[in-house]
C-alpha cells in the first residue's frame, strides 16, 4: 500500500502544529513527525484526493504562514529507510526491540522486528507507550486481541509476557505479511495473524484488548471492542493526543469503561480503562 507524504513548513510552529494536526487526523492522516521547520503527515494514497486540504482551518488562517509540497511514497522507499535508521529501543531498561542484525542486549523480554514500512516497530511514541502499560499487566494466560497490529510487535510481547491465545489484525496486507514474519522470528507459538478490520470481530471474546491506531477509528469501533471484552477485562487505546482524551473518555465511560492508568510522551497517549 502507498503512501502520499506532506511536509509542512510552518510559521510560527505552535500552535499551528498542534492545530495542522488535529485536522489532518479527521481528514484520515495516519502519522505524523514534527521537525524544526513544520510537521511531516502521511495518508494512505488511497484515501487521498487533490481538495483533501481544502476546508483546512490552520491553511486558512491569518495567524498562521504555511506552505507545503507533497508526494507519492512507494514501500520500497520505505523498507530501505527503516533499514538505513532502525535503531533498538528499550523501554524502562526491561524491553528491548531489536531488528535481527543487531546485538542482543540481555534484558528480561527482547523483540526481534524486521524493520519495514509496517507501523509498529517501537520507535513511535504510542508503541512505545502500550508497551509500558502491557509490561506492568499479567498476562499469564489471558486471551488478548491486538487491533492494528502493524509490525506484531505488542501481540508478540504480549505472548512474552505469558497470553495465549492472541489474535492479532490489521487491515493493511503488507502488516499481516509483517506480523507473520514477526511471529515466526520471535518462536511464537500462540499468535493468529489475520487481515481485515474489526467487523470481523462477531463472537469473539478477550481478557486484554490492545488497540493503537488513531482516534477516529477507535470511536467508531469502540462498541464492538466492549462488546468484546470480558467482565474484568483491559482495553488499551493510543494513537490520539492529549487533547482528544475527553472525547475518548466520554465515549468509554456511556460504555461503562474506566480509565485507570494514563501514560504520556510527546502529546501522544496511552490509556488503560477496565471494565
Amino acid at each position: 500500500m502507498n503512501y502520499t507524504g506532506y511536509t509542512f513548513t510552518i510559521t510560527p510552529l505552535q500552535p499551528a502544529t498542534e492545530i495542522l494536526i488535529a485536522e489532518l487526523g479527521e481528514l484520515g492522516f495516519e502519522s505524523f513527525e514534527e521537525t524544526e521547520t513544520g510537521l511531516k503527515a502521511y495518508i494512505q494514497t488511497n484515501d487521498w484526493h487533490e481538495d483533501i486540504l481544502d476546508d483546512v482551518f490552520a491553511l486558512q488562517s491569518e495567524e498562521f504562514n504555511i506552505s507545503y509540497t507533497y508526494q507519492e511514497i512507494e514501500q520500497v522507499n520505505w523498507n530501505l529507510e527503516w533499514e538505513k535508521n532502525f535503531e533498538p529501543i528499550h523501554v524502562d531498561n526491561k524491553v528491548s526491540v531489536i531488528a535481527p542484525f543487531h546485538q542482543k542486549t540481555g534484558m528480561d523480554y527482547e523483540i526481534i522486528i524486521e524493520p519495514k514500512m509496517s507501523f509498529g516497530t517501537g520507535h513511535h511514541e504510542t508503541t512505545h507507550l502500550m508497551i509500558k502499560h502491557l509490561l506492568e499487566l499479567d498476562l499469564a494466560d489471558k486471551s488478548v486481541l491486538d487491533m492494528g497490529t502493524g509490525t506484531g510487535i505488542l501481540a508478540i510481547f504480549a505472548e512474552m509476557k505469558g497470553a495465549k491465545p492472541i489474535d492479532a489484525i490489521d487491515i493493511d496486507e503488507w502488516c499481516y505479511i509483517n506480523t507473520e514474519e514477526n511471529v515466526a522470528k520471535n518462536n511464537c507459538k500462540h499468535i493468529s495473524a489475520y487481515q481485515g478490520d474489526a467487523s470481523m470481530l462477531v463472537d469473539q471474546k478477550y481478557d486484554v484488548i490492545i488497540a493503537n491506531i488513531n482516534r477516529n477509528i477507535l470511536l467508531n469501533d469502540m462498541d464492538i471492542y466492549n462488546k468484546c471484552l470480558n467482565d474484568g477485562g483491559k482495553l488499551l487505546l493510543s494513537g490520539f493526543y492529549t487533547q482528544d482524551i475527553p472525547f475518548l473518555e466520554e465515549r468509554t465511560k456511556d460504555l461503562g469503561l474506566t480509565i485507570q492508568k494514563t501514560y504520556t510522551k510527546n502529546n501522544w497517549v496511552g490509556l488503560q480503562l477496565d471494565k
